[in-house]
C-alpha cells in the first residue's frame, strides 16, 4: 500500500458507479478501495485506516444512513453520502447521523472531487492536536472522549464539531446560528442541552463554566489558558 496517499473507500452496490468513482479518483492521485455492501465495508474497516468515505444510501441490507451511524460512534473519519432519493428529507436524516456532505444522483466526478477536497482541506486547517488540554480536561479529537478527574466521557458528533471551531478560535464568541450550522442542530434548545453537556464534560464547575462561557444575548464562547 502506498504511504502518504489519501485513502478513500467507496461503498455502492451499483459496479458502474462503484467503478467510475474509483477510476476518477485514481485518475486523481487517490489510493482507493471498494465495497459493495455495509458489511463488505465494515471488513475493509476493520482492515485499513481511511481517511474518507464514499457512501451509497441505498443499497441491499444495512443502508447507508444506518453505517453512517455506526461508523461515527466509532471512529472520526469523514463521510459523504450519495443518495438519488428525496433532495431535501434524505440530506437532513444523513447530516443529523453525522455525514459531513451529501451528494445527489446523478452527479458529476468533478463535483465530488471537489467536495472531498473542501472536506480534506478544512480538516487539515483544523488540524489540532490528537491531545488538546482544556484546564483540567484532556480531550482526544481522535477517540472522541474527553478525560477530567479520572472519569472519561464520550463525545458525540455534533459536540466535537462544535468544539474542534471552538478550539480553533478560543475567544471568539459563536451565535446559536453558527453553532446550529457547524452541528446540524436547528432548535435553539437543543443547541443549548448540548452546550451544557460540554460544559459538564471540560468544566470542574458546569454550573460556574470558567472556559465554555455564555455571552448574554449574543451567544457562546471557549476560553483557553
Amino acid at each position: 500500500m502506498e504511504k502518504n496517499k489519501i485513502h478513500i473507500l467507496v461503498v455502492d452496490d451499483d459496479d458502474r458507479i462503484r467503478d467510475l468513482i474509483k477510476q476518477y479518483l485514481n485518475d486523481n492521485n487517490f489510493m482507493v478501495s471498494s465495497a459493495i455492501s455495509s458489511a463488505d465495508a465494515k471488513t475493509k474497516l476493520s482492515q485499513f485506516r481511511f481517511d474518507l468515505i464514499v457512501l451509497d444510501v441505498m443499497m441491499p441490507g444495512q443502508s447507508g444512513f444506518e453505517l453512517t451511524k455506526e461508523i461515527k460512534n466509532v471512529m472520526n473519519v469523514p463521510i459523504i453520502l450519495l443518495t438519488a432519493k428525496g433532495e431535501v428529507e434524505s440530506r437532513i436524516q444523513g447530516l443529523e447521523l453525522g455525514a459531513d456532505d451529501y451528494l445527489g444522483k446523478p452527479f458529476e466526478p468533478k463535483e465530488l472531487l471537489l467536495r472531498i477536497n473542501n472536506i480534506l482541506s478544512k480538516n487539515k486547517k483544523l488540524n489540532l492536536k490528537e491531545i488538546t488540554t482544556i484546564g483540567n480536561a484532556k480531550i482526544d479529537l481522535n477517540k472522541m472522549t474527553i478525560k477530567l478527574n479520572n472519569q472519561t466521557k464520550k463525545l458525540n458528533v455534533a459536540e466535537k464539531k462544535v468544539l474542534v471551531e471552538m478550539l480553533s478560535s478560543p475567544g471568539k464568541t459563536f451565535s446559536r446560528l453558527q453553532i446550529g450550522k457547524i452541528s446540524n442542530v436547528s432548535q435553539e434548545r437543543s443547541i443549548d442541552v448540548m452546550i451544557t453537556r460540554l460544559r459538564q464534560k471540560i468544566e470542574v464547575d458546569p454550573k460556574n463554566p470558567k472556559y465554555l462561557q455564555t455571552i448574554r444575548g449574543s451567544g457562546y464562547v471557549l476560553w483557553i489558558e
